[in-house]
C-alpha cells in the first residue's frame, strides 16, 4: 500500500537559514523513508500565509497550495520551535488557516481531513515540549486529523543555555527512538485508515 507524507516546518526563519526544527523533521522523514513512505518538507515562512480562517484569503495568499499538499498526503507532520513556552506564531497561523476545515465536508458529511494521520515535531532550548505538543494535538484533533500513539518527537535543551538541536553531533538515543516510533505508528494508522475510512453521516 503506497503512502505519502508531507512535513511543514513552522520555524520563524525563512530558507536558507539553519533550523533545528528542520533537522528534526528531516530525521523524521528519514525514518518514514526507511519504511518506504516518502514525501516533501516545506518551510511555512517561505510562503505568504495571510491571516484569516478561510481556505483562500484572496490575491497573493499562498495557503491554498500548502492546504492542498496537507490534504493530499496520508500523513501530515507539523513541526514547530518553542517560543515563550508556546508554538511559534507561524504554527499558530497554520492552525488558524486549517480552521476552515471545520466547515468543509465531503459528500457523506466527513471533514476533508478525515483519514489523514498527523504527527508533531517540537524543538526548543527549555522545557515545554509536552505543553506545546498538547496544544497542537488538541487543535489537530478538533480539525479532524487522526493521531497515532506517541505521535510526537521532540528535543529540548537545558534551561538558560544556548545549545540548539542543530548543534548536536548526533541525535540523542531517546530522540532517535521516539522519531522511529512516530514514523512506525503513524504509518500503521495511515494504512488502516486507507483500507477502511471513517464512516460518514448515517
Amino acid at each position: 500500500m503506497s503512502l505519502s507524507v508531507f512535513a511543514l516546518n513552522c520555524t520563524l526563519k525563512p530558507s536558507p537559514n539553519d533550523s533545528s526544527c528542520e533537522l528534526l523533521l528531516r530525521q523524521a522523514l528519514g525514518a518514514f523513508a526507511e519504511r518506504g513512505v516518502y514525501g516533501e518538507l516545506l518551510r511555512a515562512a517561505d510562503f505568504n500565509i495571510k491571516p484569516g480562517v478561510s481556505s483562500d484569503e484572496g490575491d497573493g495568499d499562498d495557503w491554498p497550495l500548502l492546504r492542498s499538499k496537507i490534504l493530499a498526503a496520508d500523513i501530515f507532520l507539523l513541526g514547530t520551535p518553542i517560543w515563550l513556552g508556546h508554538p511559534s506564531s507561524v504554527c499558530q497561523r497554520v492552525l488558524e488557516r486549517l480552521d476552515a476545515l471545520l466547515g468543509e465536508t465531503d459528500d457523506v458529511g466527513r471533514m476533508l481531513s478525515y483519514g489523514t494521520v498527523a504527527g508533531v515535531a517540537v524543538v526548543g532550548n527549555e522545557d515545554g515540549a509536552h505543553h506545546v505538543s498538547a496544544q497542537i494535538f488538541q487543535g489537530l484533533n478538533d480539525l479532524g486529523f487522526s493521531l497515532a500513539p506517541n505521535a510526537v518527537t521532540y528535543w529540548v535543551g537545558e534551561a538558560m543555555q544556548g545549545t540548539d538541536y542543530k548543534d548536536l553531533p548526533q541525535p540523542p538515543e531517546k530522540v532517535a527512538q521516539t522519531t522511529q516510533t512516530l514514523a512506525r505508528n503513524s504509518i500503521h494508522l495511515a494504512r488502516l485508515l486507507k483500507a477502511s475510512q471513517y464512516p460518514g453521516e448515517a
